[in-house]
């Protein structure tokens, strides 16, 4: 098998991570319209995230922030968006950058995009015994880029409402539909 030296998968999350930022400066200029509103799962740990100490101690590794009825102040950049939101009714300020998104969901159209986590450290080493030649070209890190895993079962708001229930965190709102979610999975343009 050939190694991929572009790194196609790479270059297709950031740009489907063009497809959130797009809607997202949508939403700055001109607020949400219709009955559109965004899920948006990230890595807490991930670096350049900014959140509080209080934030970040409640969630430590994953975070799922919804931008409907309640926030405030959205920025969006070339690199990641800030927004204003309440917690527990004390009101918090986030930076999020692009890179460390691993959910998006649009309810309201059943749009959703889930983005694998870079592991830098699964393309370190063969494991033993293995051909060099048949697993994939080392992944030198790149800044801002998370480590994990995501692991996608059911639909986006299923596995957003999963979250929510293993975590002490905000009620997801009511109305959300709970299948027929279309969602874009990077394995579907591999080749296998």
């Amino acid at each position: 098998m050939a190694v991929d030296h572009i790194r196609y998968d790479l270059l297709a999350q950031d740009a489907l991570r063009g497809v959130v930022r797009r809607v997202l400066q949508d939403a700055m200029r001109d607020g949400l319209p219709g009955e559109h509103h965004f899920y948006i799962a990230f890595d807490t740990r991930a670096p350049g995230v900014r959140l509080s100490p209080r934030l970040l101690e409640r969630y430590p590794d994953e975070m799922t922030v919804i931008l409907q009825h309640q926030f405030w102040d959205l920025s969006v950049s070339d690199y990641g968006f800030e927004v204003g939101l309440s917690f527990s009714g004390i009101p918090e300020r986030l930076f999020v950058p692009f890179s460390a998104l691993k959910g998006f969901f649009d309810p309201s159209v059943q749009f959703g995009l889930q983005f694998e986590v870079v592991d830098d450290t699964a393309a370190e080493a063969p494991a033993e015994g293995a051909d060099p030649a048949a697993r994939p070209a080392a992944v030198e890190p790149i800044e801002g880029r998370p480590r994990g895993s995501v692991p996608l079962t059911g639909s986006p708001v299923q596995a957003f409402e999963r979250e929510a229930e293993d975590k002490p965190s905000e009620p997801v709102q009511d109305g959300a539909p709970d299948s027929g979610a279309t969602v874009v999975r990077l394995d579907n343009f591999r080749k296998k």
